[in-house]
């Protein structure tokens, strides 16, 4: 145990912001360099070493917690960084973007605020690039094998990785012009810089993965012909298929997706613009969608110059603490969340729909293709459904309106999933088995792809336990690779 006394003395502190009014002015992360080393070893105290650990639970990559809350405790971040590695392949872009459902899950939570495991967990892996204890760790020897891997986001990468290690050839192909998937262009920089990512391919790339971008599958090649090459492949390709919002108006002029825009600012950061060709400056800005996505575009928006940002929600607003009966101790629990970027000003509307959108007129009286109004609703629950409530209607100026309102599964326009043959469930995920097999031999599918939008966390999990199956499935033996146990099975080792 760490500090025995550590949850009784020490109170928890977390990460210090930066100023509003200097953060929103750049587009760095929204932390202080460093604010967390003076804290962060009597933060790792206060972990009680639990006979139970929960926080193992409500991490779903298993992460040996208490164990490297210790070695932070005592300062030896050699052992704090390989006992967080042994379990998680990028914990700098967990402890960055995670939710943290082991601090939901964390036994401390029960009557006091839990353990900041995740600023540890960043903490440790930033000390370990610091001190140079990330190194590539290359294959002694290869298999022979061949893997495909269809996507670069955090389950790709993950998959790769253990792939790579385990003796196999692995080329990853991305569709994009660089690496990383949503962690690059859907991800803004002031959650998490960009340099995280390059320094994680070049450490793969030095243990013998291989990349390829610019190559989606399925347009620029065929996924039959893909399957011939590779003994094996990996489809993680994400949940991209965003779902719309089919009301009057949508075909307006500055009605986007937000993966239409959020991309865009990222590549304003890498240098392929001086501004993003969809700019929220000296506009009204509305989101729909009230997510971790929404957020983003808030602040994106905020440092864009918006004139003003509206978040809407049809959902009616959480509340601030866990509710026992519905959401019980150690589940996670769905509370009012304040992020940096709604620090940063805005408003957030809740249980609101939008009817339709209404664009400028012209002087015949007819709509000129820009959308400068949007109407919505106030909405009850009635009989389990959402219906609005008679005599709120009203509308509100927006010149850019931001759909963020999740995916609906994969994408089913590119080929990919006809040209494979694989199957879909009834959410449109890529069906799979425990396995993470399709029902096409030797094509696997992790992350997003099968699960659905889900958590970063939830990512690279699957991402370890599909290589794990294809190791097994390619060498015919029992798999020495580590894995999280099987979301869907507690007893289910993979």
């Amino acid at each position: 145990m760490a500090d025995p006394k550590g949850f009784l003395t020490t109170d928890r502190e977390v990460a210090q912001s930066r100023p509003v009014d200097e953060r929103v002015k750049d587009w760095r992360e929204v932390y202080v360099p460093g604010s967390l080393l003076p804290i962060i070893s009597k933060q790792a105290g206060r972990c009680m070493d639990c006979g139970i650990p929960f926080c193992h639970n409500g991490c779903p990559l298993g992460n040996l917690i208490p164990e490297w809350n210790d070695y932070a405790y005592r300062g030896d971040w050699a052992a704090a960084s390989e006992r967080l590695h042994a379990t998680n392949n990028f914990p700098e872009f967990t402890g960055r973007l995670c939710p943290a459902p082991c601090e939901s899950a964390c036994v401390l939570g029960i009557n006091q605020p839990p353990v900041t495991i995740k600023n540890v967990e960043v903490s440790i892996v930033d000390k370990a690039w610091e001190n140079g204890g990330v190194a590539p760790q290359p294959p002694e020897r290869l298999s022979g094998k061949t893997v495909a891997v269809i996507g670069s986001g955090p389950s790709g990468l993950a998959a790769a990785q253990q792939l790579t290690r385990a003796g196999h050839t692995v080329v990853v192909y991305e569709r994009a012009d660089r690496l990383g998937g949503l962690l690059r262009y859907g991800i803004p920089e002031f959650k998490m810089e960009k340099r995280h990512i390059n320094r994680r391919i070049e450490q793969m790339r030095a243990e013998g993965t291989k990349f390829r971008t610019g190559v989606e599958i399925g347009r620029d090649l065929d996924a039959k012909k893909l399957r011939k090459r590779y003994d094996a492949v990996v489809v993680a390709a994400g949940a991209t298929t965003a779902r719309d919002l089919p009301v009057p108006g949508r075909e307006l002029n500055g009605v986007h997706q937000a993966m239409e825009y959020l991309p865009l600012s990222n590549k304003v950061q890498e240098g392929d613009y001086v501004e993003s060709p969809i700019s929220a400056e000296g506009k009204h800005v509305v989101v729909i969608g009230g997510g971790d996505t929404g957020a983003d575009c808030v602040g994106t928006a905020h440092r864009q110059g918006a004139a003003s940002v509206t978040q809407l929600e049809i959902m009616p607003k959480p509340g601030e603490e866990r509710d026992p009966a519905r959401q019980p101790w150690p589940t996670f629990p769905m509370l009012y969340k304040v992020t940096s970027a709604h620090e940063e000003g805005g408003e957030r509307v809740y249980s609101v729909n939008t009817t339709h959108f209404e664009g400028s007129a012209s002087e015949e009286g007819q709509e000129a293709g820009n959308v400068q109004w949007l109407h919505l609703v106030e909405v009850e629950m009635v009989d389990g459904k959402l219906e609005p409530k008679p005599g709120t209607e009203r509308k509100i100026p927006a010149q850019l309106v931001l759909l963020a309102m999740g995916f609906t599964g994969v994408d089913r326009d590119n080929g990919l999933v006809e040209q494979f043959g694989v199957d879909l469930d009834a959410r449109g995920n890529i069906a799979r088995d425990d396995s993470y097999a399709t029902n096409v031999p030797g094509v696997f599918v992790a992350g997003d792809a099968g699960r659905g939008q889900s958590l970063i966390v939830w990512a690279i999990a699957e991402g370890r336990s599909a290589a794990k199956a294809v190791d097994r499935h390619l060498t015919g033996a029992t798999s020495t690779l580590h894995a999280p146990i099987r979301p869907t099975d507690r007893s289910l080792t993979v």
